[in-house]
């Protein structure tokens, strides 16, 4: 791990650090390796607002047991400071892949009520599922992750076909067409991030991409970006977005995304 990435966020690291050595303690010899995908890894993660997003890797399926005691660990420390959110898969998931691709266990703060329920239960739900995020999680990890601990990326996770990573962003940017104006931070930003990628193959973060976006973008739309970038930035500002500025951008992003994509 780059020794500038630890100092930037000396804490945050340190949790990471924690979470490795619980996780090692349950999975023990069968994990292949701990990675970080998303903001942390590529240079935009806000401590206020931001997750920490990981993968790891272990050599066979995880039993029951085990998951039980991973749903112990995310409960009690995911949100304290930060929330996790973490997938599990085995060697045999990544080296015959799918899109939608199996896992074996996730943990983010939307399964936070589900595992709670299932405690309180005492009932373990053990559900045959995909997740179609799984191609994007993968393609960011392979191309700008951090391998915290165990094989390098490349020998572990695959190169995912470009057109399963198009059908796992294009699903968020399809959400994010209906909800802009219920969550226009993390919407605008992602119509950016889809469109740098579509445009010029870019992987980046929420953050890079609103910089692209002002350096690229009309000038109509660069108040309303300059307002996005810095609301997901800095956490003390608050600003408020009328419909109309929100549409006029979502429908300019809309657009151009089309003259790359046929699945909108």
């Amino acid at each position: 791990m780059d020794n500038h990435l630890t100092t930037s966020y000396k804490h945050v690291w340190q949790f990471v650090a924690w979470i490795l050595k619980e996780t090692k303690h349950i999975v023990k010899e069968d994990m292949i390796g701990f990675y970080i995908h998303g903001s942390l890894a590529m240079g935009g993660f806000n401590p206020n607002k931001s997750d920490i997003d990981l993968l790891v890797v272990t050599k066979r399926p995880l039993t029951v047991e085990r998951k039980r005691r991973l749903v112990q660990l995310f409960l009690n420390y995911s949100t304290h400071p930060y929330p996790i959110e973490v997938s599990f898969l085995n060697e045999n998931q990544l080296q015959n892949w799918e899109h939608p691709s199996s896992f074996d266990f996730h943990y983010s703060e939307d399964w936070r009520e589900r595992y709670n329920n299932e405690l309180t239960k005492r009932v373990f739900i053990q559900e045959k599922i995909k997740d179609n995020d799984l191609a994007a999680h993968i393609t960011v990890t392979y191309h700008r992750g951090i391998c915290v601990e165990g094989k390098p990326i490349k020998e572990v996770f695959p190169l995912v076909p470009r057109s399963h990573y198009i059908s796992s962003i294009m699903s968020d940017f399809q959400d994010c067409l209906k909800n802009v104006e219920r969550n226009p931070i993390y919407c605008t930003l992602n119509f950016l991030r889809v469109y740098w990628y579509l445009k010029e193959g870019v992987i980046s973060s929420k953050k890079e991409a609103g910089e692209w976006g002002l350096l690229h973008l009309p000038q109509e739309y660069h108040s309303t970006i300059g307002k996005v970038l810095d609301g997901y930035t800095n956490e003390k500002k608050e600003y408020t977005f009328e419909k109309n500025e929100l549409l006029r951008l979502r429908n300019f992003i809309k657009e151009k995304v089309q003259q790359y994509c046929t699945t909108i």
